[in-house]
């Protein structure tokens, strides 16, 4: 449900990219609140940050601005960030409790057990500085070698499986999730890849000078990285790489169609690769990947993309292939190498594209690499020190309110038929919930690790992982697995397993306060609750059923009804404007508007039940509606970067936290008689124009 830069790509829906978002708990201050007798209640704490309000905005022009005026305007973005709010405070917190248990664990006496070694010997190798320099590009000379030594493209296959499992972005590679037909089974998508810069868009638009500058300075850095491993011919190999993406790039579906699940679902036959897409040796690059023998079918998510890559294939020449493998190696590696190659992935990818001043300092990018490399492991100590269990009964109380809330609103629906809205029930009911960590936890067993051997020791992590993903193929489902780490300050909706996640880090303020009354956090981590449920009825999750199939259970006049209100909100959005000339893409971001709209109002819902008829409380002078609403809108206080909000616009499924705000606001009758928005207000659209669809 939220973005942050190196977010974990999921099968799933709102993340993404993602996507995804987050939850905090609620339930056991809630019960105390509700259950104790009226003259021994506490006054609770409202849950707003009323010192951020700026009183010369009025709520009904600029909801967004008038509640976190003031932050905005005294908060500096850190130099080592892009962006800085909400999310991105907790994820700093995070860093450092997490830097704590693994500096414990590099230790003699913090590393008894496997897990803590691991995790302390790979830090260590990250931390020691002077080694790497020593090494300069050595630890990467066996693969570089590998490509060189390429004779032929019939080799290429091959190669290309091998580089796929050590982590390298390819033209094309595949991940292993639950068929989207069949989810009692195991498959592996095909999908398509190989661009170094965020979007086709960067390569493509020569009329936005921004991008075309990008692309420039892309150049330029694919020429200097070559030049660091002592390529005498960079600047005529950098300008074959770029040309060779953006050859790639026009082949490339746009973010938009790569949402449809069913135009993205193309099952094949191994066998059938070759009729797909004659003139590359699928049977070597299958044998190669691991996949010979283990599954007879797999899904082509890009079919077009990859026929037509075949061909861009068999006219780009060797030398070309090799230098474009060389570059993208070094550039999946460069920041586990000596200091001149990690700045120079930074001047592009940190301070081009994302207008980041300064790097991360050491310990926090070496925090991230263990969490890249033994994330559950990790995770395991984090929830030990500061996950404590009644949290987790908190926050399961509260996401069974919002189910049942949700279950109340479907039922009261005026555009959906009652044989849509049976199954739309029976969906609902098939929801499973995760909250704060894996019943059980990943097994690294298998990854050896050495304090001397930083770049040895992420590969071995990525083929570990390789291994673990493909090992799963003609298993049974591992309804256990997490898609997140417990540590992760985001949440997830996965379609395939039906399930709502909520890792324990989301879980503190401002999106759950033990210490504030209901309001506030059935606006904050209610919303989010909310969100997550909502993406299984939003345009993409609506179209798998409980069980986690493609399957269409819809009415066609429920379609019509439903394509009716979300192209309403494809509209609301695309008006929308971040920075000049860059507007936010309706369409893109229509999955996460959906869940915003519908996860406010799902909590809104779920809040007023839980009142049980009785009048809420005013808190600093605000209503119980005022801080639900203030609750919602102070989760999405942020600043960002202009070259980032370019990015974010470009990529990112989730609009702009302003939007997130203020957009889903204009849509709640709720929030209309809660602050007396009336026409000719900047918050107001006639009722006609709002858009409610759960």
């Amino acid at each position: 449900m939220k973005r942050r830069a190196n977010r974990i790509l999921l099968s799933a829906l709102s993340l993404v990219l993602a996507a995804g978002f987050a939850h905090a708990e609620g339930s056991k201050a809630v019960r105390t609140a509700k259950t104790a007798p009226a003259a021994a209640r506490p006054l609770l704490a409202s849950g707003i940050a009323t010192q951020y309000i700026d009183p010369s905005v009025r709520p009904q022009n600029d909801f967004y601005r008038h509640l976190n005026g003031k932050w905005l305007q005294t908060v500096e973005i850190p130099a080592d960030q892009s962006s800085w709010g909400s999310f991105d405070q907790l994820y700093e917190n995070s860093l450092t409790e997490l830097r704590g248990l693994i500096e414990k664990a590099a230790t003699a006496d913090g590393a008894r057990d496997a897990d803590a070694r691991r995790i302390g010997d790979y830090y260590a190798s990250f931390m020691d500085e002077a080694r790497l320099e020593q090494l300069g590009i050595a630890p990467l000379q066996g693969e570089l070698d590998r490509i060189a030594a390429l004779k032929d493209k019939a080799g290429l296959p091959a190669l290309l499986a091998h580089l796929g499992k050590i982590g390298v972005n390819l033209p094309f590679d595949f991940y292993i999730h639950q068929d989207n037909k069949d989810s009692t089974k195991y498959i592996a998508d095909i999908v398509q890849g190989g661009l170094a810069m965020p979007d086709r868009d960067y390569y493509l638009k020569e009329d936005d000078e921004k991008l075309a500058d990008a692309k420039a300075r892309y150049e330029r850095h694919v020429e200097r990285m070559l030049t660091l491993a002592g390529n005498p011919r960079a600047v005529f190999d950098a300008r074959s790489i770029v040309g060779f993406e953006t050859e790639l790039a026009k082949l490339q579906w746009t973010k938009v169609e790569l949402r449809d699940p069913i135009k993205a679902y193309n099952k094949v036959a191994l066998a059938d690769l070759d009729k797909l897409a004659p003139g590359f040796d699928w049977q070597a690059w299958l044998e190669a990947a691991g996949l010979a023998g283990k599954t007879s079918h797999l899904i082509v998510g890009q079919p077009s993309y990859l026929k037509a890559f075949v061909e861009v294939a068999n006219k780009t020449s060797l030398d070309t292939w090799k230098t474009y493998l060389s570059m993208h190696l070094l550039d999946a590696y460069a920041g586990y190498l000596s200091k001149n190659f990690a700045d120079e992935r930074f001047d592009f990818y940190g301070k081009t594209l994302s207008g980041t001043p300064e790097m991360e300092p050491r310990w926090k990018r070496g925090v991230g690499a263990v969490e890249r490399a033994q994330g559950e492991a990790l995770g395991k100590l984090y929830v030990a020190q500061y996950f404590p269990p009644e949290r987790k009964a908190r926050m399961e109380a509260l996401v069974k309110n919002l189910l049942v809330a949700y279950k109340q609103s479907i039922d009261k629906l005026d555009w959906m038929s009652p044989k849509t809205k049976k199954e739309a029930q029976a969906k609902l009911a098939k929801f499973t919930p995760k909250v704060g960590y894996p019943n059980k936890w990943k097994d690294y067993s298998k990854l050896v690790v050495k304090r001397d051997d930083l770049v040895g020791n992420v590969m071995r992590s990525k083929v570990v992982e390789a291994e673990r993903e493909l090992n799963k193929l003609g298993k049974p489902i591992d309804r256990d697995e997490w898609g997140m780490t417990p540590q992760t300050v985001n949440a997830y909706y996965n379609p395939e397993l039906n399930e709502i996640v909520f890792p324990a880090a989301i879980l503190q303020p401002p999106f759950f306060d033990a210490n504030a009354d209901d309001a506030a956090n059935y606006g904050a981590i209610g919303a989010v609750i909310g969100h997550e449920i909502s993406h299984g009825f939003d345009d993409q999750g609506a179209q798998y059923d409980g069980d986690g199939n493609l399957r269409d259970w819809w009415t066609s006049a429920d379609h019509k009804n439903f394509k009716a209100k979300t192209a309403m909100l494809v509209k609301q959005y695309n008006a929308f404007e971040p920075l000049k000339g860059y507007r936010v893409n309706g369409e893109l971001t229509l999955g996460e508007n959906i869940a915003d709209n519908a996860g406010l109002a799902i909590a809104y819902k779920a809040y007023k039940i839980s009142l049980k008829g009785k009048k809420a409380p005013v808190i600093d002078g605000l209503t119980g509606e005022q801080r639900l609403y203030m609750g919602f809108g102070q989760v999405w206080r942020s600043k960002m970067r202009e070259p980032q909000q370019i990015v974010q616009v470009k990529t990112d499924p989730h609009s702009p936290d302003q939007f997130r705000a203020n957009g889903t606001l204009r849509n709640q009758p709720g929030f209309y008689e809660a602050f007396g928005v009336k026409p000719g207000d900047g918050m107001y659209l006639a009722p006609k124009e709002r858009v409610i669809i759960w």
